[in-house]
């Protein structure tokens, strides 16, 4: 059996965790790591291509970007200009159909797949919801997000100026509404005042109650639990009061690593374009021959 060889693109946390589930995948090997600092390679690495641009491997079939959302696109395009397939989980949520759009166009051009948004929310959450309303076409959903770290919006409050350190917790109130609880340390020379009213002028903060605090260490408080709660009331054909729910607790760098490689083996099955995942065939995620698939899960 050939195996899809995956480009690691960023390594922090999603990054390391993507590198537990290529090695857990039987059908994946690691064709290398793009970062930045290559000078210091952790040990877990030594045995494979460490580089600073994508282009600098061999014979990559697909590149699972683990890289801040706002920088997805910019690392996204690189790797379809090269011919090499993209995964990445880029999370804001109301940007989601204009980067579809917009690396569907290149998808298309390079002959390649591009599946966009593949974490947990956007991404798994996404797929769930989509369900739900196939059971209840009229109806509300609510997603009910923590308590927990959310890595999107802690990578948002690090890229703030003045921020040393940073943890943005997301705390549900209920229906869909969150509260986000910003604990940061400050560096020498810049206002707390400022540097809180920066990060809740952000756009990952600013339609939610947001708090920031600072704190001395920000890794006494560092825990990367997290959950969902998600919740359906609708109508299935006329009948009415259906009550479907959905909970999970998980390790949020960990989840999302995984989905990526998931979409990863999923984008070697696709025709040219950019997808989210409600747009790709389930069984496509999964490792094994689909008739055994489909006589194990249906």
């Amino acid at each position: 059996m050939k195996k899809t060889r995956a480009a690691i693109v960023g390594y922090g946390n999603i990054g390391k965790y993507v590198l537990n589930a290529i090695s857990a995948a039987p059908d994946f090997e690691l064709a290398g790591v793009v970062r930045r600092d290559i000078t210091n390679v952790p040990d877990e690495l030594k045995s494979y291509p460490v580089v600073k641009d994508l282009g600098e491997l061999s014979d990559v079939d697909v590149a699972i970007l683990c890289t801040p959302t706002r920088k997805v696109e910019e690392f996204a395009s690189r790797a379809l200009e090269l011919g090499i397939n993209t995964v990445d989980s880029f999370d804001i949520h109301t940007q989601i159909a204009g980067l579809r759009d917009r690396l569907g166009v290149l998808a298309k051009k390079y002959g390649k797949v591009s599946i966009i948004s593949a974490g947990w929310d956007p991404g798994s959450d996404s797929v769930v919801r989509a369900l739900l309303e196939a059971c209840a076409p009229k109806g509300i959903t609510y997603t009910n997000f923590g308590p927990g770290m959310s890595m999107g919006h802690t990578v948002a409050v690090k890229a703030i100026e003045g921020v040393k350190a940073a943890l943005s917790m997301t705390i549900p109130t209920g229906t869909g509404i969150h509260r986000r609880m910003v604990y940061i340390e400050v560096k020498d020379g810049y206002n707390f005042a400022d540097v809180a009213q920066n990060i809740k002028k952000d756009d990952y903060f600013a339609h939610d109650e947001t708090h920031v605090i600072q704190v001395e260490s920000v890794d006494a408080l560092l825990d990367m639990g997290h959950g969902v709660n998600l919740t359906r009331k609708g109508v299935s054909g006329t009948t009415q009061n259906q009550l479907f729910e959905f909970n999970m607790k998980i390790n949020n760098p960990a989840l999302t690593g995984q989905v990526l490689v998931s979409c990863a083996r999923a984008a070697m099955l696709q025709r040219p374009g950019c997808y989210t995942m409600i747009e790709i065939p389930m069984i496509d995620l999964l490792y094994g021959d689909r008739e055994s698939l489909v006589k194990h899960l249906v």
